[in-house]
């Protein structure tokens, strides 16, 4: 077996007082494309400096192959020189491949490198580092900022290269087509799956799982984390599915719908019965802004409750539209309608600042006191920002503190808070980890309202969407139900011909070694942790209240259909309570055998 380019070997690093890696080993083998994996603030992009000799560790050892070129582009990458294509030659590649890998990306090598948009910016950085030919190449977020065109030629570059590449990325859609294994950073340490992101929930489930089982050292405990596993996987299961169902609903009614709007559109008819329900209808719509053509006649129609992609290169004119639609930009033809009582709110892609020297509470809870009001209803402000992932001990802290992922998640969690029956998310997905994705996900698969969703992540926009809008930059517009896949199916060709892409075969497997025991519940369970302690201290109030009905000695006689609704009401309530508190017993010991240690 051939030893590993690059690697790292029981790696230790502290930032102040904090401890981000106790002992990772990593290994990156020849021409083997790999993620990285784990939470915001988990030291990912620290890992990825050690890796690329930026930054030295604290102990351990980095190794690495001699003659081993390595190419980095962070997340954040800075452009110098007169022009781009100085600046992609200015690590050493020729200039026919420096030229070459700009004008894959769609940049012009003579375009001057001051002034690129963040797009712009991200694609010269890729550039640049393919034209070097490296042998490992490090990537830091690289879809941030590209539309869906650009990260399927990233792909193409991926796939074409000789390097071994590992990946920090939250686009699963992308790690699913360019990976072949998998390294999880969790609890200071790194893990290794020998597959593709496709395996990676499922190979973390089943770990966590190992681990609870393995936590049992009583035949009684054993039986009962075995019962809540089942149960959790199968209501785990159970609610996906029935999520499925509801969007395959939702994405059949608006093809019906589209197929009636259609007709009626083309008659000049206004249709019926949907004032109570419209949101936004246009008919005709077109946008110019001077020789150039944004948008060619188009008509949709947007009722509550839908949910709304907008996809296509970027400059295509996705949120041009979005202010058509909004009523804040008039086209140059055609009508636009609103339906009345809208209240909207807009998270767009720079993301409004943040005074760094305000706590986390003075954000969420700018008027004062210890409530947030979440879309019209109060909540603790400590509950609100667990629900962003966010401790107590941090309420207390300054903006300045936060990392950039957590920066992202406080500006979602006070713009979701906001009473808002229309939501217009531009590229919510930018810098927010997989547990923050899949957060706003659950988020989003709940709210009531209508949701326009401008984005580059293909796979966020198939869980959500019930249509989508495809812009292909020459001012042609289709609107297809269903996600992007969806889409591109009913639509080929629509963007032009994508580039090909082998699928990634598996990588080498080098000898397997044990994963090391996390010493805490996974988030997962703290979270359902403190569900159960919200549940269990509320359900005895509920109860009193039901047992105070059934108390009234007239309430048979002159209510038996109420009697009867509020004795299941009870049962169902002490049934729910006893569940809750034999699940908090099965976690609150898995808890205490993890934190010592047996």
């Amino acid at each position: 077996m051939r030893a590993p380019i690059l690697a790292l070997k029981e790696v230790r690093l502290a930032d102040g007082p904090v401890m981000l890696f106790d002992g990772v080993d990593l290994a990156i083998d020849a021409r083997t494309r790999a993620c990285l994996v784990g939470r915001n603030g988990a030291g990912k992009s620290t890992l990825l400096r050690i890796l690329a000799g930026q930054i030295e560790a604290d102990a351990g050892e980095r190794t690495i192959t001699p003659g081993t070129t390595i190419a980095y582009v962070p997340q954040e990458p800075e452009i110098a020189g007169a022009t781009v294509l100085e600046h992609a030659t200015s690590g050493g590649a020729p200039a026919h491949h420096a030229e070459a890998a700009l004008q894959a990306f769609g940049i012009d090598p003579a375009k001057g490198a001051q002034g690129l948009s963040g797009g712009e910016t991200r694609r010269v950085a890729l550039a640049k580092a393919f034209a070097e030919d490296p042998d490992v190449i490090l990537l830091d977020e690289p879809t941030n900022h590209l539309d869906i065109l650009a990260i399927e030629v990233l792909e193409a570059e991926i796939a074409a290269s000789r390097a071994a590449a590992l990946i920090v990325s939250h686009d699963r859609a992308f790690l699913e087509r360019v990976t072949q294994r998998c390294f999880w950073l969790e609890y200071r340490q790194v893990r290794r799956l020998d597959e593709g992101f496709a395996a990676f929930d499922a190979w973390v489930e089943k770990i966590e799982a190992q681990e609870a089982e393995e936590a049992r050292r009583l035949d009684r405990a054993i039986q009962r984390e075995q019962h809540w596993l089942a149960r959790g996987v199968t209501a785990r299961r159970a609610r996906n599915e029935g999520r499925r169902r509801r969007l395959i609903s939702m994405r059949q009614d608006m093809a019906d719908r589209m197929k009636e709007m259609r007709g009626s559109l083309n008659m000049g008819l206004e249709s019926s019965g949907v004032s109570g329900k419209r949101v936004v209808e246009a008919k005709g719509v077109t946008k110019a802004f001077g020789d150039r053509t944004i948008l060619k006649p188009f008509s949709t129609r947007i009722l509550r409750g839908d949910r709304v992609a907008i996809v296509g290169p970027n400059g295509a004119g996705k949120t041009t539209l979005v202010k058509i639609l909004l009523g804040e930009l008039e086209p140059d033809a055609g009508s636009v309608k609103l339906g009345t009582n809208l209240t909207v709110t807009y998270i767009d892609q720079a993301r409004a600042a943040l005074s760094p020297d305000m706590t986390l509470k003075d954000v969420l809870t700018p008027l004062g006191g210890d409530q947030v009001l979440v879309r019209g209803h109060p909540k603790h402000v400590n509950a609100y920002a667990k629900d962003f992932l966010f401790k107590d001990s941090q309420l207390r802290q300054p903006v300045k503190s936060l990392s950039g992922g957590e920066r992202n998640r406080l500006l979602l969690a006070r713009a979701l808070a906001n009473p808002a029956n229309v939501m217009v998310l531009d590229e919510p997905t930018n810098d927010l980890d997989m547990d923050t994705l899949d957060l706003l996900e659950d988020m989003l698969a709940d709210y009531d309202g209508t949701l326009i969703l401008v984005s580059h992540d293909r796979d966020f926009i198939d869980r959500l969407a019930t249509s989508t809008i495809g812009l292909d930059g020459t001012g042609r517009a289709v609107e297809t139900p269903g996600g992007w896949q969806d889409f591109m199916s009913q639509n080929p060709g629509f963007f032009g011909a994508p580039p090909k892409i082998e699928p990634p075969k598996a990588a080498p497997k080098p000898a397997a070694t044990a994963p090391k025991a996390a010493s805490k519940l996974s988030y997962k369970d703290q979270r359902r942790l403190q569900e159960l302690e919200t549940l269990i201290a509320d359900m005895p109030g509920k109860m009193a209240t039901l047992e105070a009905a059934l108390a009234d000695p007239s309430l048979y006689s002159r209510d038996p259909a109420g009697f009867d609704r509020y004795s299941r009401a009870l049962d169902a309530a002490r049934a729910q309570l006893a569940a809750a508190e034999e699940e908090w017993l099965v976690l609150e010991e898995r808890r205490e055998v993890l934190e010592s240690g047996r």
